[in-house]
């Protein structure tokens, strides 16, 4: 580990397609074009597998699924974990792919020393806000000029409708303040970046609303926010057509760019609680139904997306393809899901086709 230094370029063991002649290959990226970027959430560790030519060719930008999170980049104090978000931005440079920066203030994923003192007491809200600052400050002047956004703040407000904000440790300790810092440092560090509130559920109208309030409170505090993240973790099931129609317009009279940062439809029913698989969830499995629900959902989502296309600037898919999406197992232990666009074997589904044929 190593806290300063210059990005790791690390040599991949990979062929980037061409795009000329007949090694052209018309990917997502290309049939829309015209509407708003192409994104995908990857690991380090797939660049240098077969998915990373499925990557270069279908997309135009990416994410960091895990490496740009607090707890995998800044594990301890004095150490920061470069090389993983390294190489994401090293491959993203040579694919001249862009990246989105995920994510800089989020209440999972954030390593315990920030939250205490040496002695193990809670620190105060003045220790956490300059930890906080120093982390933004380090980890988006790194990459300046190379991730061109950032969801700066995740998932701040409660999913429970008679609370506003989430009870994390950032609000415990720090209040509603550390939301706008949060902002205010990672704008410091890089002037020209869009930065993004993020968050999911938003297709529920209580929590939308929570959301659109907290945009326009940090608005009116001429709080440096750009854009909103909407999660998109969705499934077969829901939203309907007139959810997502009404949840985008609801968001689009913000007049501020919208992103679908973390799609996938899952062919289950939504659930939140963990718990072990059953007989019933083990004799679901992807059955002709479920693909032909999935096949429309797709259809219908992107068809909203592209009606949006004035507020929507880029969609981005949360993993590559079935072969591994971080819906496997959860919530539910020991079961298998389906939710991305690309087989196991990274072919297009049939879902595949629905989303560009129009």
């Amino acid at each position: 580990m190593h806290r300063k230094g210059t990005i790791l370029f690390l040599p991949l063991a990979i062929g980037l397609l061409s795009c000329t002649g007949n090694n052209y290959h018309k990917g997502l990226k290309d049939y829309y074009a015209t509407y708003f970027s192409m994104g995908v959430a990857i690991t380090p560790q797939s660049l240098h597998t077969d998915e990373a030519t499925l990557v270069a060719s279908e997309f135009n930008s990416l994410t960091a699924e895990n490496a740009m999170k607090m707890g995998p980049i800044h594990p301890t104090e004095n150490d920061y974990f470069w090389k993983d978000a390294d190489s994401i931005v090293a491959f993203a440079q040579r694919a001249k792919m862009n990246v989105r920066g995920h994510t800089l203030c989020w209440h999972n994923q954030a390593p315990g020393w920030l939250f205490v003192n040496v002695d193990g007491s809670t620190v105060s809200k003045e220790v956490l806000l300059q930890r906080l600052k120093e982390h933004i400050t380090s980890v988006v002047s790194r990459y300046q000029g190379k991730i061109y956004a950032w969801d700066v703040v995740n998932e701040a407000i409660s999913d429970r409708e008679d609370d506003f904000y989430r009870d994390s440790p950032w609000y415990q300790i720090c209040g509603e303040e550390y939301i706008a810092k949060a902002f205010e440092y990672a704008h410091a560090a890089d002037p020209q970046a869009l930065l993004f509130y993020n968050d999911y559920n938003e297709i529920n109208p209580v929590k939308r609303k929570k959301i659109i309030q907290l945009v326009q409170q940090l608005q009116a505090a001429g709080v440096p926010i750009h854009g909103i993240g909407l999660q998109g973790h969705w499934s077969v099931f829901e939203p309907t057509y007139q959810q997502l129609d009404s949840t985008l317009s609801d968001f689009s009279k913000l007049n501020i760019p919208l992103q679908i940062t973390e799609l996938d439809v899952s062919i289950y029913p939504k659930e939140h609680a963990r718990r072990e698989a059953t007989p019933t969830d083990g004799e679901a499995g992807f059955t002709p139904e479920l693909k032909l629900k999935q096949d429309e959902a797709y259809k219908t989502y992107f068809k909203l997306f592209r009606k949006y296309k004035h507020v929507i600037t880029s969609v981005t898919f949360w993993n590559i393809s079935d072969r591994r999406s971080w819906l496997d197992n959860f919530p539910v232990r020991n079961r298998k899901d389906f939710p991305l666009l690309f087989d196991s074997n990274l072919k297009p589904k049939s879902a595949y086709i629905e989303v560009t044929n129009f």
